[in-house]
């Protein structure tokens, strides 16, 4: 009788194991990214965005810079100076205020960064040789945008000016510029980041926190109770917000009073004021993070979309470049991002003093992205209940 011999399993070279998993899981991981198409857009889009920001909106020299001109006198000289800053890529003169209270409010608001005043018989001063005095009062709670500009007016005025008949002939200017750098006159660089901190943690906090908020519910499975309760989705984004607006609140007085105490940066408006703002920049951020929460499908994407709106908060807001050196549709860009506006409000009230009349537009323009923020997240939950 024939005995069969049992057939030998192929021998496998060491490592052919290894490989063939490594190799599995790899095609694996590139067949999930193929599916996860907002984990792919990011990838694509973080670096040319980043790329755009730096390239096209983003100048350490600033110019047209907004600037008011008080003319005490309606002489030719006079004329020929207001010619001169207009002419000049530095500054951009969008107001022509006829007291020195006027100038303050422009200057406390954050209307314009400098103000110029040209005085009373500076012409005849000029002529007899009195070499006359141009004031020069500047917004220094950005130390880069005020000192470039500066440096600068001096050399734009005489080059300007050598040509004028009124002007005499002479190498020396014929007046004297008077320059005084208010809220920061030392220019210390803690006066503009400290505030300017306080905001851009809070954005970055305030938009983590909400945009994993009804992802987490998602994946933990318990989002199914929560749509079987008999609540509204009003009812539902508020109590989801409220608590963190507590946290955003306690951040942000760490953050200010570490500030005071270690690197003296003054409070010199009202508290309250500041409070009350505050509160509505962390409401306006948690109501943008809880939108992305109704629009990502995991945490990954959350985190991702929290990630994708933090850059240009930080780079088009104000923070870490002079925000009037950017082109026009840049500063458009910015003006529709939460932090532009707070890092007005938080630096003005901190360092300038100002009241609500002085910073109403920030504050209108929080609110309104506070609206549309809840808005769009509202009508994103409700299509998930029906």
């Amino acid at each position: 009788m024939t005995h069969l011999l049992p057939t030998q399993a192929p021998r496998r070279l060491p490592g052919d194991g290894f490989w063939r998993k490594t190799w599995a899981v790899l095609v694996k991981e590139f067949i999930q990214l193929k599916r996860d198409r907002v984990s792919f857009a990011m990838i694509i889009m973080i670096p040319l965005v980043q790329l755009m920001l730096f390239g096209y909106a983003i100048n350490t020299n600033p110019r047209h810079l907004p600037t008011a001109v008080l003319l005490q006198e309606r002489s030719d000289l006079a004329r020929s100076v207001l010619a001169a800053l207009r002419n000049t890529d530095y500054f951009k003169v969008t107001q022509l205020p006829r007291t020195e209270a006027e100038v303050d409010q422009l200057l406390a608001s954050g209307t314009v960064l400098f103000a110029i005043e040209i005085p009373a018989n500076f012409e005849r001063a000029v002529r007899r040789g009195d070499k006359p005095a141009i004031l020069v009062a500047a917004d220094a709670t950005d130390p880069v945008a005020a000192g470039s500009a500066l440096s600068a007016l001096s050399q734009v005025l005489q080059t300007a000016l050598s040509h004028d008949r009124d002007v005499p002939d002479s190498p020396v200017m014929p007046f004297e510029i008077r320059t005084h750098a208010r809220y920061n006159p030392a220019g210390v660089t803690q006066l503009n980041i400290v505030p300017g901190l306080v905001g851009t943690i809070l954005t970055m906090t305030m938009l983590i926190f909400t945009a994993l908020s009804v992802t987490r519910e998602i994946e933990r499975g318990t989002m199914e109770s929560l749509l079987a309760m008999p609540i509204t989705p009003v009812e539902i984004m508020l109590g989801k917000i409220a608590p963190y607006i507590m946290v955003g609140f306690v951040q942000a007085s760490l953050i200010i009073g570490i500030g005071v105490t270690l690197f003296g940066v003054p409070v010199v408006g009202n508290l309250g004021v500041l409070a009350a703002l505050s509160t509505l920049f962390i409401a306006t951020n948690l109501s943008i993070g809880y939108t992305f929460s109704t629009v990502a499908q995991n945490q990954l994407q959350a985190m991702q979309m929290s990630m994708m709106f933090f850059l240009p908060n930080i780079l088009l807001s104000g923070f870490l470049f002079p925000f009037s050196g950017m082109p026009t549709w840049a500063q458009y860009v910015g003006e529709a991002l939460p932090l532009t506006h707070y890092l007005r409000i938080v630096r003005s009230v901190m360092l300038k003093g100002s009241s609500v009349v002085d910073l109403r537009y920030d504050a209108v323009a929080l609110f309104v992205l506070m609206l549309v923020a809840m808005t769009i997240a509202v009508t994103r939950f409700r299509r998930t209940l029906d």
